[in-house]
């Protein structure tokens, strides 16, 4: 295990692909095993990625979180975005039941109510990274250049742009909004010259987003 980690965290491509692959990998065992398998996997992918942002943070120097009111702006921007466009396009490949621990284990239990802390938790400090990461420091970049590392943050490239906004839009069943969830995010590293805007902004905007979940019961949201 320490030999695989240490080949991981020596490579620039693979320390920025790998965790974000391992977390799509345990996101696609959700419900495999039984409908309770969709909250306890949740959990599970939850912890596991907590570890591997420890593990890979002191490798990756641009994985830094940067507050600032750029960033704010874009977080809640999206954020509305996101909860205004609901409806009025199809969702992508959505599965036929929301997650809502309190319908899978009885409205108000404590299981139900630690099971929503977890998702909250994870969409607004463990997805962040993660998906920043590898969208806009990896993919971005590598569209360019094979030696992506070269390429530095701040550089406009158009067909990256698109591309890679493309892709992570088609990474969520909200497809149209996470396109341009992805033109905003990768806008705000273009425009700073940095990723940390970027995570801050994107878990300003699931927070927000757990929080419309919760208070207002539209669960299709996660």
């Amino acid at each position: 295990m320490s030999s695989l980690l240490a080949r991981i965290t020596q490579s620039p491509l693979a320390v920025r692909a790998v965790p974000f692959g391992l977390f799509v990998l345990l996101t696609a065992g959700q419900g495999v095993f039984g409908e309770a398998s969709r909250y306890w996997m949740y959990g599970a992918k939850t912890v596991v990625g907590a570890w591997m942002i420890w593990v890979i943070r002191p490798f990756v120097a641009e994985m830094r979180w940067t507050l600032s009111w750029e960033a704010v702006v874009v977080g809640v921007a999206v954020w509305g975005m996101w909860i205004g466009l609901d409806g009025y396009y199809p969702r992508f490949m959505a599965p036929d039941t929301p997650w809502n621990p309190h319908a899978a284990f009885g409205a108000g239990t404590a299981a139900a109510w630690g099971l929503v802390a977890v998702r909250w938790l994870g969409s607004t400090l463990v997805v962040p990274p993660l998906e920043e990461l590898f969208f806009r420091s990896l993919v971005y970049r590598y569209l360019a250049k094979a030696d992506f590392l070269s390429v530095p943050l701040g550089r406009w490239l158009p067909v990256p742009f698109l591309a890679g906004s493309i892709l992570f839009g088609g990474y969520h069943y909200e497809w149209l909004a996470g396109i341009l969830c992805g033109f905003a995010y990768q806008g705000l590293v273009v425009w700073k010259g940095r990723l940390g805007d970027a995570i801050t902004a994107h878990a300003i905007t699931n927070g927000l987003l757990g929080l419309w979940v919760v208070g207002k019961g539209e669960w299709h949201f996660w």
